[in-house]
């Protein structure tokens, strides 16, 4: 046996042909999650060409897009602004606490950004909260929090973690070495900044920030609790509105196509480039030390805690000690929300595991451009707004989604089986990707010993791979789980008549303008957000 073979990858690929049945089941798994897009595409392109010509010029349709496009660059700036000096003043400096500082900084992922939004309106709006402690002072009138530049800081504020987080890790993987060479070479630290340690961390801020425009792009709650027109919240109206799902469709395809946008944006900023280190973290370990500027620093990262996490809770905690007598009967709180909640999360975790299976294995295990292409197809769904799939999925639900069985009639239009088709289209590709890395870190000389034994292809995969791959299926299912349960928009377009879950209910809330009734589902979704978190933290190692 060579060298080479003896020192090969575990995650290395088979150079097998590829059985035809996985290609096959992996194929109708990627045409499945491609089909809302492709029937949006088709209810569009049958829209008269006039009317379709007169939708697109008008003049609304102009300020939708600057107004989406403006909401997912300020959010995305200040994002940036808020993650990469924090990521540098935990990594890099002699911040005292820092691994507490760092919990704190990633804790608002944990938080639905429409949940952040509830409390921040209660707070700032006219006679809230803030301004009732400020009058004394003379404060009368505060800023309204209304409208665009309130859904940009709030979001921004619930975001910026995915970029803290990726930028944090390449930070601590960088080969330090390079900032002490500059540094010889008299650059001063701002300099070494620029020139040495940003082109490194580059691909990781990209990264970063291709979720959070992906995000702003595609948020519902935040912009219609805010009353921002953005294409989410136009594209409900429109559709509840009478004749307007023709625009409404217009509008999913925009925006669709500003989200193809971003990710080309973030293609070309990543660029291509790959930065090699002889080893991760390697170099000196002198951290900046900040003397007297520590405690504001601190301060700093106490300050958007409080802001982001402390004031949410104690709000919610206040309306649920002081907004629950006398509720009445339609927004009284019942444990059936929490079980819809947990059913159809559930319900969408296991079918997206067993979905992801096929496509991760065929695409870690046979290098292949179909395999490539049918994993990539799984990802569509991640890119495209949940009300975008919502509405494709209604429009297809409500003209052909019925089947004659004979003495009865079956639809799909707002079932549960519709609902959690949504699910899996949209969140699928954190299944993919975990049960993927996981094949991969298997080696398959495992599989050929198996095989040699006289075990089928099926009864391998199910006596060696699959045991040893669980644990990455599992993490991707719980991903699923916890992703679906703060899902907004498609649960709301979806969900069968008299289907209360934890987020309708909120929503239901804020609609009335019944703020304290938001409480006990709210609380009860950061919570169940907050063990996403813990999957997270745990696999980027804080």
């Amino acid at each position: 046996m060579s060298e080479q073979t003896e020192t090969e990858s575990p995650g290395s690929r088979t150079g097998d042909a590829r059985p035809l049945g996985l290609t096959l089941l992996s194929g109708a798994v990627a045409a499945a999650m491609v089909f809302p897009l492709t029937w949006l595409v088709f209810r569009a392109s049958s829209v008269d060409f006039d009317r379709a010509y007169g939708i697109v010029v008008r003049p609304r349709t102009a300020e939708i897009l600057g107004n989406s496009l403006l909401l997912m660059v300020g959010v995305t700036v200040l994002s940036l602004c808020i993650a990469v000096p924090l990521a540098v003043l935990t990594v890099r400096t002699d911040i005292p606490y820092r691994r507490f500082w760092t919990v704190v900084i990633a804790l608002p992922l944990a938080i639905p950004s429409y949940i952040g939004a509830f409390a921040f309106v209660s707070a700032f709006r006219p006679k809230g909260i803030v301004q009732g402690w400020l009058e004394p002072v003379g404060v009368t009138e505060l800023p309204s929090i209304y409208g665009l530049h309130g859904a940009t800081v709030i979001i921004a504020l619930y975001t910026y973690p995915y970029i803290y987080i990726t930028t944090r890790a390449a930070l601590l993987r960088m080969d330090t070495s390079l900032v002490d060479a500059a540094r010889t070479l008299n650059h001063d630290r701002l300099g070494t900044f620029y020139r040495v340690t940003l082109p490194q961390i580059r691909p990781a801020i990209a990264a970063g920030g291709l979720l959070v425009a992906l995000y702003a792009v595609s948020d519902f709650g935040t912009p219609a609790f805010l009353q921002a027109d953005v294409y989410t919240r136009q594209i409900f109206l429109e559709h509840r509105s009478l004749g307007g799902a023709d625009y409404a469709a217009f509008l999913s395809l925009q925006l669709v196509v500003v989200t193809a946008f971003v990710l080309a944006v973030e293609s070309r900023v990543r660029g291509d480039e790959t930065i090699h280190t002889d080893s991760a973290g390697s170099g000196s370990d002198d951290r900046i030390r900040l003397g007297w500027t520590k405690y504001p620093a601190m301060g700093v990262c106490a300050l958007l805690g409080f802001a982001t996490l402390v004031m949410p809770v104690i709000i919610y905690l206040s309306w649920l000690a002081t907004s629950q007598t006398d509720v009445p009967e339609s927004f009284q709180f019942s444990w059936v929300f929490v079980w819809n909640s947990v059913y159809v999360a559930g319900f969408a975790a296991v079918c997206a595991a067993l979905l992801a299976l096929p496509v991760a294995y065929l695409a870690a295990r046979h290098d292949s451009l179909t395999g490539h292409l049918f994993e990539r197809a799984t990802y569509i769904g991640f890119a495209i707004p949940g009300i975008v799939i919502g509405l494709a999925l209604v429009y297809f639900g409500a003209n052909y989604g019925s089947f004659d069985l004979g003495p009865v009639t079956v639809g799909v239009y707002q079932s549960i089986p519709i609902l959690v088709f949504a699910y899996v289209v949209r969140f699928i590709p954190q299944s993919v990707g975990s049960t993927r890395t996981a094949v991969l870190q298997v080696n398959p000389k495992l599989d050929e010993a198996a095989r040699t034994l006289g075990y089928g292809r099926l009864e391998t995969f199910r006596n060696v791979t699959f045991p040893l791959i669980a644990p990455g299926v599992v993490a991707g299912a719980a991903l699923v789980f916890l992703t679906t349960m703060k899902e907004l928009p498609a649960t709301l377009l979806l969900r069968p008549t008299g289907f209360e879950t934890l987020v309708t209910r909120i929503w239901a809330a804020e609609s009335a303008g019944l703020y304290g009734y938001a409480a006990i589902p709210a609380l009860i979704l950061i919570v169940v957000s907050g063990l996403s978190l813990v999957i997270i933290l745990r696999q980027e190692d804080i």
